[in-house]
């Protein structure tokens, strides 16, 4: 079985901070493999993320590529993990993908707006 490094990243982060996902805010996370995804279920991951309101979802391209509902509409912000960022990839030529780490993304997540996760994990 495959390790989720990322996915422990974000957990621990979620931990230290006891947050939940803004209700402002839509929470996706897309496991990069089936392996991935299958690990971060063993681990209890999925029901941890779920409970703050973060939704596990099958592996794909998802929001990555604007290929299904899941895009940006308008001008929507989105904090991505993903690899790569050009106008129009994630559904709407005007809205704005901000690549970064997954506790940054999840950092955002959990302000409802771009933030640093730094000061989080130092004072905690």
């Amino acid at each position: 079985m495959a390790d989720c490094p990322n996915l422990e990243a974000v957990a621990a982060f979620l931990r230290k901070t006891g947050g939940r996902v803004a209700p402002t805010v839509k929470a996706l996370i897309v496991p990069g493999s089936r392996a991935v995804r299958e690990a971060a279920i063993a681990q209890g991951l999925d029901k941890f993320f779920g409970e703050r309101w973060f939704e596990l979802r099958d592996t794909g391209c998802s929001l990555c590529c604007g290929m299904n509902a899941d895009k940006l509409v308008g001008s929507q912000v989105c904090a991505s993990s993903s690899n790569r960022n050009f106008r129009g990839r994630q559904g709407s030529p005007f809205g704005r993908t901000y690549l970064m780490s997954p506790v940054m993304v999840a950092a955002a997540a959990l302000a409802g707006e771009i933030t640093d996760a730094r000061p989080a994990q130092k004072n905690r």
